[in-house]
């Protein structure tokens, strides 16, 4: 054989492909198992590129992803290996070329979508192409949120704000695509908004003092004192996160929205001029105690003032004496105010009057009777007998028919009276 002339071998030797770790080739699909793909890469030997080398998902089916006859284009890695063959990577070459997608999504502040693939402690990673994005929990959203499982398998959009592939460091920022949204949404919507207006929204934060409600763009404040004509003693028992509510537009102030839910056709004093005449015996819940007295819910949205001279006819110090929160009381309106959106009620008016009642009262009456006739007639050193009277004679109220003379001649016609 001339020196020219070719083994076999070598001829087969010179028809393969030279490769060496790091080179990129193209290859076809020969076999697929669960855990590793074998492709033809035109080399003495089969390249094989395992799971683990495919995807960063550990429990990828790889039969699901590849079948017999698809062309891949992979990374070598290692070649002749232990058992001859040739190692293969499809994630190191897709991470390569997402590396780059990265970098000009960072130079371009361009909006990427992707799954969410992990949620850490501290935020939630997503995958581009291979490239492990971290989303840090503060950068999730525009408010605070606890718990992030809720966005594991969604699909999210974010920004890259840091790119740094020599530390291999990658971050992404969600919460300023949201604030971006909102700021425009708030613009639309204060535009469109004017008080007096009713509106839909959503509940989006419960404090002590009241709720803040979402518009769609800008939220606005519900005042524990707004929520309803009647009384709210925790917001957090009328409502909870995310409950639909329809609000009044009460005030805008700049950024601020005060929100009210008292409703003018709901007003429960519309008719109650009507429904709590003076003289009306009514029922009610006491709702709450003040040393002066204790104000009764007659309805949701209307208090009356029991005050602590009315609790009862003998004397009461103060109204806990008597009464306690909750106590359902039955009591007379005395006094009913329009204007001013004031009832007072009078237990004591209800209750019967007795012997000692009636005493009590002619004797706190006496002094008065004593100053109103001083104050008419005539200072007369005789005539105080004859005021004294009404404490014997039967009707003290019919004297005055016998003393009508008394004018023309007072001294003489009164003694008679006496006797």
């Amino acid at each position: 054989m001339s020196e020219h002339e070719q083994s076999f071998e070598e001829m087969l030797e010179d028809s393969f492909k030279p490769i060496h770790a790091g080179k990129v080739v193209e290859g076809t699909v020969i076999d697929v198992k669960p855990e590793e793909i074998i492709l033809n890469i035109g080399y003495k030997s089969d390249g094989i590129l395992t799971r683990q080398e495919y995807s960063n998902d550990k429990d990828l089916d790889l039969t699901t992803v590849a079948k017999v006859g698809d062309e891949m284009e992979v990374k070598v890695i290692k070649t002749n290996d232990a058992d001859g063959q040739v190692l293969l990577s499809y994630k190191r070459l897709a991470a390569e070329k997402g590396n780059k997608r990265i970098e000009d999504a960072f130079n371009n502040k361009e909006v990427l979508t992707a799954k969410v693939v992990q949620v850490l402690g501290g935020g939630l990673v997503v995958v581009v192409e291979e490239v492990r994005i971290f989303i840090p929990a503060s950068l999730v959203s525009d408010t605070y949120e606890k718990d992030l499982t809720k966005y594991e398998g969604q699909e999210i959009q974010f920004v890259v704000t840091e790119y740094n592939p020599k530390r291999r460091r990658y971050i992404g920022n969600r919460k300023m695509l949201i604030a971006e949204e909102r700021a425009a949404k708030a613009k639309e919507l204060f535009e469109r908004i004017h008080v007096g207006d009713v509106c839909e929204g959503i509940v989006k934060n419960i404090t002590e003092f009241g709720a803040f409600i979402d518009l769609g763009g800008a939220d606005g404040l519900l005042h524990i004192s707004e929520m309803s004509w009647g009384r709210v003693e925790n917001p957090r028992k009328a409502f909870k996160v995310g409950d639909s509510v329809r609000v009044l537009i009460k005030n805008i102030e700049g950024a601020k929205i005060a929100l009210s839910r008292k409703f003018e056709d709901e007003n429960p004093w519309k008719e109650a001029a009507e429904r709590y005449t003076i003289g009306t015996t009514v029922k009610g819940r006491i709702a709450r105690m003040t040393d002066f007295g204790a104000f009764v819910e007659l309805e949701p949205g209307i208090d009356a003032l029991l005050h602590v001279s009315q609790i009862a006819k003998e004397h009461v110090e103060k109204p806990s004496d008597r009464l306690k929160t909750g106590d359902v009381v039955e009591a007379k309106i005395v006094d009913f105010n329009e204007s001013e959106k004031k009832i007072s009620l009078s237990i004591k008016a209800l209750q019967p009057d007795t012997p000692e009642d009636a005493e009590a009262a002619a004797t706190e009456e006496a002094p008065a009777a004593e100053e109103a006739a001083a104050a008419e007639e005539a200072p007369v050193t005789e005539e105080a007998p004859a005021e004294e009277a009404p404490a014997e004679e039967a009707p003290a109220e019919e004297a005055p028919a016998e003393e009508a003379p008394a004018e023309e001649a007072p001294a003489e016609e009164e003694k008679p009276a006496e006797e």
